[in-house]
């Protein structure tokens, strides 16, 4: 019962409470996976965090802890970025990551998608969602995932591939019904060889974020104030960036009007309104066809609003692969690999993949 006395170390309040050690972290989060602690105490647990507020420290403790525990693909890939968006998902819009690593792929990044679906609380929209439209899934499989990301440059994995035990904490996010630390965690499923793209809340978090990939050891990495907390920039304002390049952490601004990617002030990435029956915006097959439809759009170079942001965050994956310098380069390239239809092809090899 580690956690009960882990409650007790972070007390009632910041009185009489302290602050995890990164190795109380990774033993919290070790009996957690282990099923040997109760839901009323995970629950509580995760509770005591979003109110005291997680450090760097707990978050890298919490990380070490899933990845030794999970089986991890793609250690030692070349020039691959994995690719991390909040797996609740998106409720008002489509999530455009699909778009934007098919894209990144095509113009010369390996791109892992790390995704889910149905995931508390949101259960809104996911790349997997877009994939299941788009005839082209995501496996459980780590070995499978690998294989696609060799031979087509794009793959997409679902964490409980990777973790199952993350699926026994379904029901207690559901019934907390509010993020946790847990929401992070489950995106930093990736090997520390790795360049990362992950999407942060606003706020703090942006910075703790990075300083947590550095603390994991990846040798480079973005995070990103996306959309919804997600990965692709808006197209209306700047977006607020931080990125990771060895020892090195420095600010980055993503202007769309700096590369001509915005648009009229009234002109947005499409929105969907959550229904009023309790059920997420994942779980509407009408929004989820929508969703894979905005993507075949943006890959059939339709232009408009996705079309911009799918691109910026494709000049996000390829930055953080490594396969620029600037983001200006990114672009340049990611219109390349759009208009020339390299994106349509490596969707085509990641179906002939899977079927």
């Amino acid at each position: 019962m580690i956690l009960r006395d882990l409650l007790r170390v972070l007390g009632s309040s910041h009185r009489d409470g302290r602050n995890l050690t990164e190795e109380e972290a990774y033993s919290a989060f070790t009996s957690i996976l282990s099923g040997s602690e109760s839901e009323i105490q995970v629950g509580a647990f995760l509770i005591a965090l979003r109110w005291k507020g997680v450090t760097v420290e707990e978050l890298t403790g919490f990380a070490r802890a899933a990845r030794a525990a999970a089986n991890i693909p793609c250690v030692g890939m070349a020039g691959l970025v994995c690719v991390c968006p909040p797996h609740d998902g998106l409720e008002d819009h489509p999530p455009l990551e699909v778009a934007a690593g098919l894209i990144a792929a095509a113009a010369g990044a390996r791109v892992m998608l790390i995704t889910d679906t149905g995931v508390p609380p949101k259960r809104g929209l996911t790349a997997a969602n877009v994939l299941t439209h788009l005839g082209a899934g995501l496996t459980w499989d780590p070995r499978e995932v690998e294989e696609w990301v060799l031979k087509a440059r794009f793959g997409a994995i679902a964490v409980p591939g990777m973790m199952p035990p993350i699926l026994g904490l379904r029901r207690v996010r559901g019934e907390i019904g509010v993020r946790t630390p847990l929401s992070t965690i489950e995106k930093l499923l990736a090997p520390s060889t790795a360049s990362v793209l992950v999407g942060a809340q606003a706020g703090p978090v942006l910075g703790m974020a990075v300083e947590v990939l550095q603390a994991l050891g990846h040798p480079h990495g973005i995070a990103v104030q996306g959309v919804g907390g997600g990965v692709i920039p808006t197209v209306k304002r700047r977006s607020r960036a931080i990125e990771l390049e060895g020892p090195h952490i420095a600010p980055l601004t993503v202007e769309p009007q700096d590369f001509g990617l915005d648009g009229p002030d009234d002109e947005d990435l499409p929105m969907y309104m959550p229904s009023d029956d309790g059920q997420g915006t994942g779980d509407n097959p009408a929004l989820v066809k929508k969703s894979g439809e905005v993507t075949l759009a943006v890959l059939a170079g339709e232009p408009g609003p996705a079309r911009n942001a799918a691109l910026l965050g494709a000049a996000l994956m390829l930055k953080s692969a490594g396969r620029c310098m600037t983001l200006a380069e990114g672009v340049d390239a990611s219109i390349s690999a759009l208009d020339s239809g390299g994106a349509t092809e490596v969707l085509a090899r990641l179906r002939s993949l899977i079927h």
